[in-house]
């Protein structure tokens, strides 16, 4: 995925032990599709050479004010002036005490002073100088100047203490660009999604389930939450990490995931059904593993309750979203479904397309007809999701 195509970034690395991360973090952001470009301090080069970043990053690596490589010598100016962020990580103490008072002693801090865009800051360093009143004094002048602040995370350190300090990792950084440059279209909404298949048990070791490897959800829930929703996911079995800021609520069976959908409801204006649910059960699950016997096994099945239904059912239903996955006849079934159970908008796809794959072919269908999407990787046909839902939110206010 080339999410930051197009950016070009300025990565501000300090004297700190979390440097080495940063090394890291300039090859997942080249490969998101960023133009990174390193501004390195004295301290920060005492951890990791100019070296290991020009080669990362394909761009020389500034570390002087008077650098005379810049024609007009102004490298504090024209480096930010066509950039679309600047990142510090890591963020010491020291240059943030600097940022708040307006300091301006070496390139780094110069250019964040000149600068025309946005700041964002990923502090790091040892728990007693974090949780320092002074320390929490700069963090708050600096969001309240506007400056996002990345974390810290908690955990062990290198000075061996445990505790909040240290600098998010790479992975987590690099989505944090990535979500701080999405338009926030679903701001202040809040969402209940769910995801994945069901497993529906016929005794401890067996079950019924699907094919659905959650992939589809899982993208939706980060596209939502990247354009600003509060988002709650209620999840069957699946192996897949949770998107930042999303809360997961993990269940196993569709009777367990209905129970979650309707205790999670409350606040929430939309509803997303796009868990693979199973639409039956068996009618009675063995305490203990069924032998084989040579014989033939029956099962009795009874129909799943449907958790999409009842919740647009409801006397003031959220603003409902349906999923279908056919194996045909996709423009019937998915425009039926929407119409039988009243959904504004219903996301069809035929399962030969899409079920378990990094791609997807959708076509979406609302009161105004059908609207097919191209085939894309499934972040970016989450993100068309978001961009149709929000504009059929907004026309509803």
């Amino acid at each position: 995925m080339i999410e930051l195509k197009g950016r070009k970034l300025v990565l501000g690395v300090t004297g700190g032990i979390a440097a080495y991360k940063a090394a890291e973090l300039v090859r997942l952001l080249g490969k998101a599709g960023a133009d990174v470009h390193v501004v390195l301090t004295e301290g920060g080069a005492r951890f990791v050479t100019a070296v290991t970043f020009q080669a990362l990053s394909g761009n020389p690596v500034w570390t002087d004010l008077w650098d005379p490589r810049m024609g007009n010598n102004m490298a504090h100016i024209d480096l930010t002036r066509d950039a679309d962020a600047i990142l510090i990580a890591p963020a010491t103490a020291d240059v943030m005490a600097k940022l708040v008072h307006g300091l301006a002693d070496d390139l780094l801090t110069t250019l964040c002073l000149a600068r025309e865009c946005p700041l964002l800051v990923a502090p790091a360093m040892n728990r007693q100088m974090w949780e320092n009143p002074a320390t929490q004094r700069n963090v708050g002048q600096l969001r309240g100047d506007g400056v996002a602040v990345l974390g810290p995370a908690a955990g062990e350190q290198a000075c061996g203490e445990v505790g909040q300090g240290r600098m998010l990792e790479p992975e987590a950084l690099c989505e944090a660009l990535i979500d701080f440059f999405q338009p926030k279209l679903l701001a202040g909404r809040r969402i209940v999604m769910t995801a994945g298949p069901t497993f529906e048990a016929i005794d401890p070791v067996r079950g019924i389930t699907n094919s659905s490897s959650g992939k589809m959800a899982y993208g939706l829930a980060r596209a939502c939450a990247q354009a600003g929703a509060e988002v709650t996911l209620v999840s069957g079995p699946v192996a897949l990490p949770v998107p930042a800021g999303v809360q997961r609520i993990s269940v196993r069976s569709a009777l367990d995931m209905r129970d979650a959908v309707l205790r999670s409801l409350l606040g929430a204006e939309v509803f997303i059904g796009v868990a693979a649910v199973a639409d039956y059960r068996p009618v009675q699950s063995a305490d203990h593993k069924i032998k084989k016997t040579g014989s033939e096994l029956s099962l009795t099945l009874t129909p799943n309750p449907d958790i999409l239904a009842e919740v647009a059912g409801l006397p003031n239903p959220p603003f409902c979203v349906g999923f279908a996955a056919e194996s045909r006849n996709l423009d019937e079934y998915a425009e039926g479904k929407r119409k039988a159970k009243r959904l504004p908008l219903v996301v069809g796809n035929l399962v030969q397309d899409g079920l378990g794959g990094d791609e997807n072919l959708v076509v979406l269908y609302d009161d105004a007809g059908r609207h097919p999407l191209p085939r894309m990787p499934k972040p970016d046909v989450a993100r068309s999701i978001v961009a149709h839902l929000a504009g059929l939110l907004c026309s509803r206010c």
